[in-house]
């Protein structure tokens, strides 16, 4: 049989999407690119906003109009956190937690083609231990290892702690051989992804900085690098732990929200901007180099005009690399989807629409800074522009940069080069090869 996943939102999906992939390959699955190849269509989802919903609905009915005779699954967070929704147009319904059953019924229902959904989602109970797919994926240079799973936060808009349930870190030892196994299969950078990564070894006695001490040991490993990061929880235990890791990536996505004091705390996010503004101060003390990018939502139930320039000025005030801007969306079983002072749509696009400008010319002047330099690349594709191709990778940092060359070097992916920066474009730096 044929399969294709189609994978929504976070690196934590996209790394559990590989983990599927490799075990229907392991079971003689075939990968294939076009859904109307495929004999098994995977739809892994999101739930973070009604607007992830609505395009997973939409995507639903996109693939079985174009492939109406394919098993069509629904896995993912939609269905963990809001299992009385309407999933009609799916074969098989699973969450977050029951990827086992999913797999266990394949061969069946592709057999079958059952006429009525079958749900198999199963609620998280306290005291759930970690569970990950493997981490392998053959055909990339980097890896993406989740190493934890839930969240404990409950901030007052987010559906995640019911999706993903509380905070569980996997087992050390278990950690220490996944990351044997993908640097003996040849990944050269590593990246440790988790739902509250710095949350991870609360509960087994372990600790961030242990599991990317352990990544660096791996010989096959030129880089680690970390995911989304939660401001309270980075230590000076943790920021000393990676400064003496050479291997590790001073790129820190540090999630903040919000600029205005008064919103985080009907957020509920557990620090202010003076806590904030200390922490990326101490970064940028201990790595110089270091890239701050972050995540904003504006139009937050009961956001004045001022605290929305308060914002603004705050992401103005620590230059961020980059800004992923969202118009909040309310979300059915959050405090905050009830809170008075719901924002108006054209209101939240306006505020998006602005702060991403401000964003925008931040991250252009950051580009801008760069050229002239020498910065060190790993080459991660090769890709083809306006008939010229060029080799794709990214910096320490985590800035892409797109690698021009008159020799068409081959044999560049996987290895680190030295490149000169010419200029940039859109989100990209351009450069040629030292």
């Amino acid at each position: 049989m044929n399969y294709q996943i189609i994978t929504l939102g976070c690196k934590v999906n996209q790394a559990e999407s590989s983990g599927l992939a490799a075990v229907l390959d392991s079971r003689g699955l075939r990968r294939v690119r076009q859904a109307e190849d495929a004999d098994v269509l995977i739809v892994n989802s999101c739930a973070v906003t009604g607007e992830s919903v609505r395009k997973v609905r939409q995507l639903l009915r996109s693939l079985r109009r174009r492939n109406p005779g394919a098993l069509l699954i629904l896995t993912g967070c939609w269905p963990q956190a809001f299992p009385q929704d309407d999933f009609s147009g799916a074969d098989l319904v699973t969450g977050t937690r029951d990827r086992e059953a999913m797999l266990a019924r394949i061969d069946a229902l592709a057999a079958a083609r059952p006429g009525e959904t079958e749900s198999h989602i199963s609620p998280y109970q306290r005291g759930d231990s970690f569970s990950a797919l493997p981490c392998a994926d053959t055909t990339r240079t980097r890896a993406f290892l989740k190493i934890q799973d839930g969240c404990n936060q409950f901030c007052s808009y987010c559906i995640i702690p019911y999706a993903r349930g509380r905070s569980r870190s996997m087992p050390v030892g278990r950690l220490r051989e996944e990351a044997e196994t993908l640097s003996a299969q040849g990944f050269r950078e590593i990246v440790l992804t988790g739902i509250n990564l710095c949350f991870y070894g609360d509960d087994i006695g372990a600790t961030l900085a242990e599991a990317v001490r352990i990544c660096a040991e791996q010989p096959g490993f030129l880089r680690v690098r970390l995911g989304s990061l939660e401001p309270e929880r980075m230590t000076p235990e943790l920021l000393a732990a990676l400064r003496g890791c050479g291997k590790f990536c001073p790129q820190f996505h540090l999630s903040l929200q919000s600029g205005s004091d008064a919103v985080l705390k009907r957020m509920h996010r557990h620090y202010d901007t003076a806590q904030y503004r200390a922490l990326a101060a101490e970064i940028h003390r201990l790595f110089p180099d270091a890239a701050l990018t972050t995540d904003v939502i504006v139009g937050f139930p009961g956001e004045t005009e001022q605290e929305f320039a308060e914002s603004c000025a705050f992401v103005r005030e620590m230059g961020f690399a980059k800004v992923h801007v969202f118009p909040y969306s309310q979300r059915e079983g959050t405090k905050a989807a009830e809170m008075p002072g719901q924002i108006a749509p054209a209101v939240k696009a306006e505020r998006a629409a602005a702060l991403s400008e401000i964003a925008g010319a931040i991250r252009a002047g950051r580009l801008a800074a760069m050229v002239g330099t020498q910065q060190q690349v790993l080459v991660e594709n090769q890709k083809q522009q306006n008939a010229q191709s060029f080799h794709q990778g990214h910096t320490g940092d985590g800035t892409l940069v797109k690698i021009f060359s008159e020799n068409r070097e081959k044999g560049l992916q996987n290895s680190v080069v030295c490149v000169t920066i010419k200029g940039y474009e859109q989100d990209a730096l351009i450069a040629d090869l030292n």
